[in-house]
């Protein structure tokens, strides 16, 4: 049986890749800060506590050597270094990155999104082969840039898959976009504000379509990047809708024609031009089909979502949320606005 080690098991993508890989008959251990075990698994899952910046920790873990690390919480040069200098240890690798590497070509990109004509023109969609910022330290997005840049400088030592999705999905989520309808829906608010007349599309993934990809990798040893996502790339106003069906709720949507009027109509997928991304490599070279559609993957999303909710404050349950949008329930503002119905 092979060995695979998961680094950051214990979060959104974690956990559905370690129970991917356990069906495809991997040995897996499951390693993360708190060790923790996700009740999806099956016993055979060995769970360690691994703190990621001790090397030494790490390559204990790793032990005499394993045939595929996946490293879901990798983030920059100086994990890449400490994942290649396993190399001759370990068979491959498979690394998440970001779809927030690219650059249209013109120097806009994820860092430049709220600077006046920051918001990138990326093509529909956007290939694998589209320039990406340089990598460095200063933004998460230079950050996963020198991570990519420094893996595939050592791909001769170490195979090494490469995945960036976009806005992932799904239970766990430290950055639950999903909240914003669910929420509204749960406080009784039947009427909501969208901008862009409710057309934005921001690319999702889901955690259990990461998972897939990983699990196709790992079968196919190679060095090689791709973009991550779902099979579709719905509106803001179809997710809204998708939502709306899995908690039986009827809503009213107002549109705005342009941006949002401060918190109004200013949801986590609203923006002025399309982010699409192009799934047809992974298609090609790893003969990916989506294991979920994201209307299919919204009801695990809610229930967990409900249940994270229930009693405690939103901002509690989601602080990364809160500090990414801390106007994301202005309902005075959205009362008091003139919008169309």
């Amino acid at each position: 049986m092979k060995r695979a080690l998961v680094i950051g098991a214990s979060g959104q993508i974690g956990r559905p890749t370690v129970a991917a890989l356990v069906r495809d008959g991997w040995e897996v251990t499951a390693a993360s800060r708190g060790g923790g075990r996700d009740r999806a698994w099956g016993e055979e899952v060995c769970t360690v506590r691994l703190d990621r910046s001790d090397d030494a920790a790490l390559a204990a873990v790793v032990g005499d050597g394993c045939d595929l690390v996946v490293d879901v919480v990798a983030y920059d040069a100086a994990h890449a270094r400490q994942l290649t200098s396993l190399a001759g240890r370990v068979g491959s690798a498979v690394v998440i990155s970001s779809v927030s590497v690219y650059d249209d070509g013109k120097g806009r990109n994820f860092d430049t999104l709220h600077e006046p004509d920051g918001f990138p023109a990326y093509p529909v969609p956007v290939p694998e082969t589209q320039p990406t910022v340089a990598p460095g330290e200063a933004s998460y997005s230079t950050r996963k840039a020198a991570l990519e840049h420094g893996l595939l400088a050592a791909a001769d030592r170490l195979p090494v898959t490469v995945l960036r999705p976009g806005a992932v999905h799904g239970p766990h989520s430290p950055l639950a976009r999903e909240l914003y309808f669910v929420k509204r829906n749960l406080d009784g608010r039947r009427r909501r504000v969208l901008s862009y007349r409710g057309e934005s599309r921001f690319h999702p993934s889901s955690a259990r379509n990461i998972a897939e990809l990983v699990r196709l990798a790992a079968a196919r040893p190679g060095t090689r990047v791709l973009n991550a996502c779902d099979g579709e790339a719905p509106t803001v106003a179809g997710i809204g809708a998708a939502i709306d069906a899995v908690m039986g709720v009827e809503t009213e949507t107002a549109l705005l024609d342009g941006p949002p009027e401060g918190s109004v109509g200013r949801t986590p997928w609203s923006v002025p031009l399309p982010v699409v991304f192009d799934m047809s490599a992974a298609q090609r070279e790893l003969d990916y089909r989506p294991v979920v559609s994201y209307a299919e993957s919204l009801p695990e999303t809610v229930e967990w979502l409900t249940q994270a909710l229930a009693g405690r404050d939103w901002r509690e349950g989601f602080p990364l949320l809160a500090r990414a949008y801390p106007d994301l329930f202005d309902y005075p503002a959205e009362d008091a606005a003139d919008t169309e119905g």
